[in-house]
């Protein structure tokens, strides 16, 4: 695999271990050395117990709960990296936190996204890897690399080995507007319509169903979403279909954030299986027949090895037909 100079080295944070362990296996190397803990006033400490001098450094950390954590040990350690003369440094971004507000949409808001990006450059960052930004102009955001991959083909995948695919009853449900077109693309490797919920959100992390665009009544619906937080908009959506008689109904997303009542709502929910990838850890907790979770290890581990070698990964965007 290695076909120039520099060895490859994949270190992780304390966010998503396993992921990181998983990557590595597939690449066929160790995870590099490294302890990431606190000081006694909950200050971060980062010791890294090998040489990554003119290494290409890929470090793994999803700044996803705690969010503040997980993002400061990402920025430590591309900076003890960057002081150690790594040739490279890529940060693995699998869930990219305060993604969120993404815009001015109110006066004096905060642009996080930007923000967080900035920080990312300015401790030392050559490369952002990372999956399914809320807002694909986030990339716009940043002054180095940004490879951006897609989460949807690999659920899409997931329904077809279902047997969801060229059914005359099947749609594809975009929980909002702003979903329209992840679900038209994700609905055209199904061979499937879509319907659109159009809903009003009188405040933070509450919603209201509207209406429907689309015929679902007697239909298999799948939701689609890049992320579930408190799961007030998937599951209020779920119930809206089901009250309006569509017949089964899957959900989908990349990032299951699952914070606050999301998994009391979602049990109490009319959705008969969410499938979600693994860029946050599954907890214990959170882990129940309803849900399906399915690793992303593959996808970046072959990422990282186009990266490493020079190589396009245009192809990994691109849908299995």
């Amino acid at each position: 695999m290695i076909t120039h100079g520099r060895n490859i080295k994949i270190f992780t944070g304390n966010s998503h271990c396993r992921l990181a362990q998983d990557i590595a296996d597939i690449l066929k190397i160790p995870v590099g050395q490294s302890r990431v803990s606190t000081f006694s006033d909950g200050e971060i400490s980062v010791d890294i117990n090998e040489t990554v001098r003119g290494n290409d450094v890929f470090i793994v950390q999803s700044t996803s709960s705690p969010v503040n954590n997980n993002l400061m040990e990402l920025l430590i350690m591309i900076d003890a990296f960057k002081r150690a003369s790594a040739g490279r440094i890529t940060a693995v971004i699998p869930y990219y936190g305060y993604a969120r507000q993404d815009r001015k949409v109110k006066a004096r808001d905060p642009i996080t996204a930007k923000l967080v990006a900035d920080l990312l450059t300015a401790a030392g960052a050559n490369r952002v890897l990372t999956m399914d930004l809320h807002a694909p102009q986030i990339q716009g955001y940043f002054n180095i690399p940004v490879d951006h991959l897609l989460g949807a083909p690999i659920l899409a995948q997931h329904f077809i080995s279902k047997g969801l695919i060229d059914r005359e009853d099947l749609v594809v449900v975009s929980p909002d507007l702003g979903s329209v077109t992840r679900a038209r693309k994700f609905a055209d490797n199904l061979h499937a319509p879509i319907a659109i919920i159009d809903k009003r959100r009188p405040k933070a992390n509450v919603c209201e169903i509207m209406n429907i665009i689309g015929d679902i009544e007697g239909r298999t619906c799948i939701l689609i979403d890049d992320m579930i937080d408190t799961a007030g908009t998937i599951t209020n959506a779920a119930n809206a279909l089901k009250n309006l008689g569509a017949k089964n109904i899957y959900a989908c997303c990349t990032h299951g954030v699952l914070s606050g009542p999301a998994m009391d709502r979602i049990n109490n929910s009319s959705i008969e299986e969410l499938v979600m990838l693994n860029t946050i850890p599954l907890n214990e907790e959170n882990d129940n027949h309803k849900i399906r979770s399915i690793s992303v290890a593959p996808l970046f581990a072959e990422a990282i090895k186009r990266i490493y070698d020079d190589e396009p990964i245009s192809k990994l965007f691109e849908y299995e037909q």
